[in-house]
């Protein structure tokens, strides 16, 4: 199966093409580009065709919720054109394999900065759901000799480790995936309720 994933949730944005469980090409920056830009330089690197992909897969954060909102509208208009598999994956589960990866062990907790003077909290080796944290449960973790690892997280915690969620990991792990859906179903991973205030009626000024 020929993939196309795209990891936008960070400041470091990366896209990848894999096929049956091999990476065949990266490209990543720090933020600004589109996606089409990196998708068309992988493609450009693999020389495939854009009719060869065959599923996309995106990771769905939490992290930037506008770069989130990028990628998955990018995968929803090529769904559209092209009729392609889609797949959404939490980009803690790309982080916690990428760990894995560089053979980060022990009690390893997964923290990604949420606002706010919170953070996203995911501890797979405990099977703990992610859940937002505080910044001293996040500090009394690391003093207990746990592992912080995430992107960005040395600006927070000098003790943690920065790790970046990557298109290489992610479309490794969407190798062995078949929960396909249709691009109205990608949300981004976001655990606020989402609130509007409703504005005040317009006065007339006479």
């Amino acid at each position: 199966m020929k993939i196309l994933a795209v990891e936008f949730s960070s400041d470091n944005r990366s896209v990848s093409l894999v096929q049956d469980g091999v990476l065949i090409a990266r490209a990543a920056e720090t933020g600004g580009r589109r996606v089409i830009g990196l998708v068309e330089e992988v493609l450009r690197q693999a020389g495939w065709e854009r009719e060869e992909v065959e599923t996309i897969v995106v990771g769905l954060g939490p992290g930037s919720y506008t770069g989130i909102r990028g990628a998955i509208a990018f995968a929803q208009g090529w769904q559209l054109g092209r009729k392609v598999k889609l797949l959404g994956i939490s980009s803690v589960e790309c982080l916690a394999a990428q760990a894995k990866a560089e053979k980060i062990s022990g009690a390893v907790n997964i923290v990604v900065d949420a606002q706010r003077d919170e953070f996203y909290l995911a501890s797979f080796r405990e099977g703990e759901p992610l859940r937002l944290a505080t910044h001293a449960e996040i500090s009394a973790r690391l003093q207990a000799g746990e592992i912080v690892a995430g992107p960005g997280m040395t600006e927070w915690f000098p003790q943690a480790i920065s790790l970046y969620p990557d298109a290489a990991a992610l479309g490794l792990l969407a190798g062995g995936r078949s929960n396909f859906i249709s691009g109205d179903k990608l949300e981004p991973i976001y655990l606020r309720e989402t609130a509007f205030k409703k504005a005040p009626p317009l006065r007339i000024i006479q």
